[in-house]
C-alpha cells in the first residue's frame, strides 16, 4: 500500500485568482489597440496575469526546458522506429546541444534540464545531475506485465513533485514539458485511451519517428493489450501509472501537479505530456488550469486528452520529434502575450466635462412681474 495520499493535491492546488484575471481585462480594455484584435494574445496575457497574480503582468524572464527521460519494455515489440532501450543516445544529443530541442532553446536564451527517470545504460554514463532521481533502468513491458512496482511509482511520482519544488525555488517562473523516451507515445496512448474510454485504434499513432503500417499494427496490439491490464485499476491513479505508465510518465505526473501547487505555469509538448496531464487532471481536478498546450503534434491520442481538459494548442505545426521542441516553439508566443499586455499604453482620459449649473430653487427667482393694472371701465358705464 502507497503511502502518497493524491487526494491531497484537491485541496492544495488552487485555480489561477480570476479577481486579477478580471482586472487584468479591465486594464485591456483601456488599452489603446482595441480589446480582441490581438486574437489569442489577449486571453494568453490575461491568463498569465491570473497565474502571477499581478497586474500588469510580469514578462516571462526565467524559463526553463525540463524534459523526463526512459526507456519503456514495450519497444522490444518493434513499435517504435528506434531502437528499444536507445533513449540514452537522444539524451547525450540534447546535453551536447546536437538535438532540435538544445537547438531552439540555446537560440531562445533557455536552460534545459534533463532528468533521468529509466534510461537503460550504466547511471556513470550519464553526468550526475541528470541521473540522481533515476528510479530503475528501463520499465517493464506493459502488453505482459506492470510497468513498474507500486514503490517504484510513488518514488518516481514524488521525484517529480521534488523537481517541481527545485524549479519553483530557483525562481523559474514557466517550464516548458517535455519527455526523451523510446516507446513512451506507446505507454501515453495507453493512459489516454483507458482514461477516455476509447478502444486502441483510435488513440494509437506514428510516434516520434514516423513507423511504417506494419509497426502501426504492431503498436495498435500492444495498447490494446495493455489496455486490458488498465482498465481494473483505473480508480487509483498511482497503480495505473505503475502498471501501464513508467517512470518518467509518473514523474512528469508529480511534477505537473507540483507545479500547479507551486502555481508555476507550465507548457504541455506532445502526447507523453498530455497523457501525463490528463492523469493529473483526473486527480486535482483545478490542474489544467496552470497548464498550456504548446503544439497540436498530430497524434490521435494527444488530440483526445487536449479536448477532455479543454485546452487548445497554441500551435499547430505537427512537430512529433519530442523533447519539448514543439512547446518551445510556442514560449515566444506567450513571451509576446506578457510584452504587449505589460506595454501597451492606456488610452488617455477624456475631460471632464463642466457641469451644468442646476436650475435656480423657486426661493431664488426673481420676483414675478408686477400684473397689469385693469383697464378702466366704460365713462358711459360709470356715469349711470
Amino acid at each position: 500500500m502507497s503511502s502518497l495520499n493524491l487526494d491531497d493535491f484537491t485541496d492544495l492546488i488552487e485555480r489561477p485568482d480570476g479577481g486579477v484575471r478580471r482586472d487584468a481585462e479591465a486594464r485591456r480594455e483601456r488599452q489603446i489597440v482595441p480589446p480582441g484584435s490581438l486574437g489569442r494574445l489577449d486571453d494568453l496575457g490575461e491568463w498569465l496575469a491570473a497565474a502571477q497574480s499581478a497586474v500588469p503582468v510580469r514578462p516571462v524572464e526565467r524559463p526553463r526546458v525540463v524534459l523526463f527521460a526512459g526507456d519503456h519494455g514495450v519497444a522490444a515489440l518493434g513499435v517504435s522506429a528506434r531502437p528499444a532501450g536507445s533513449a540514452d543516445q537522444l539524451v547525450r544529443a540534447v546535453l551536447e546541444g546536437a538535438s532540435p530541442a538544445s537547438i531552439l532553446a540555446r537560440r531562445l536564451n533557455v536552460p534545459v534540464r534533463v532528468v533521468d527517470m529509466a534510461l537503460d545504460c550504466e547511471p556513470d554514463a550519464l553526468p550526475e545531475g541528470v541521473v540522481r532521481h533515476r528510479v530503475r533502468r528501463g520499465s517493464g513491458r506493459i502488453d505482459v506485465e506492470d510497468a513498474l512496482t507500486l514503490e517504484e511509482a510513488e518514488a518516481a511520482f514524488r521525484a517529480g513533485v521534488a523537481v517541481a519544488d527545485e524549479e519553483a525555488d530557483a525562481g523559474t517562473d514557466l517550464v516548458v514539458l517535455g519527455d526523451v523516451s523510446v516507446g513512451g507515445t506507446t505507454a501515453a496512448a495507453v493512459l489516454i485511451a483507458a482514461l477516455c474510454g476509447t478502444d486502441a485504434s483510435v488513440v494509437t499513432g506514428r510516434g516520434g519517428l514516423a513507423i511504417d503500417d506494419l509497426a502501426w499494427m504492431r503498436k495498435c496490439a500492444a495498447v490494446r493489450d495493455a489496455l486490458r491490464r488498465a482498465r481494473p485499476v483505473l480508480g487509483d491513479q498511482l497503480q495505473l501509472l505503475a502498471a501501464v505508465g513508467g517512470a518518467d510518465l509518473a514523474a512528469m505526473t508529480g511534477f505537473l501537479l507540483q507545479s500547479a501547487v507551486r502555481k508555476t505555469p507550465v507548457i504541455l509538448d506532445g502526447v507523453v505530456s498530455a497523457a501525463c496531464a490528463l492523469v493529473g487532471q483526473r486527480i486535482a481536478f483545478r490542474a489544467p488550469d496552470w497548464w498550456l498546450a504548446g503544439q497540436n503534434s498530430g497524434e490521435p491520442a494527444q488530440a483526445k486528452a487536449l479536448d477532455r481538459m479543454a485546452l487548445e494548442p497554441l500551435l499547430s505545426h505537427g512537430v512529433t520529434v519530442g523533447e519539448g521542441a514543439g512547446a518551445l516553439l510556442a514560449l515566444p508566443l506567450v513571451q509576446a502575450a506578457a510584452a504587449l499586455a505589460a506595454e501597451l499604453p492606456e488610452k488617455p482620459e477624456k475631460p471632464e466635462k463642466p457641469e451644468k449649473p442646476e436650475k435656480l430653487e423657486a426661493a431664488d427667482e426673481p420676483e414675478a412681474a408686477a400684473e397689469p393694472s385693469p383697464e378702466p371701465e366704460n365713462p358711459e358705464t360709470l356715469a349711470e
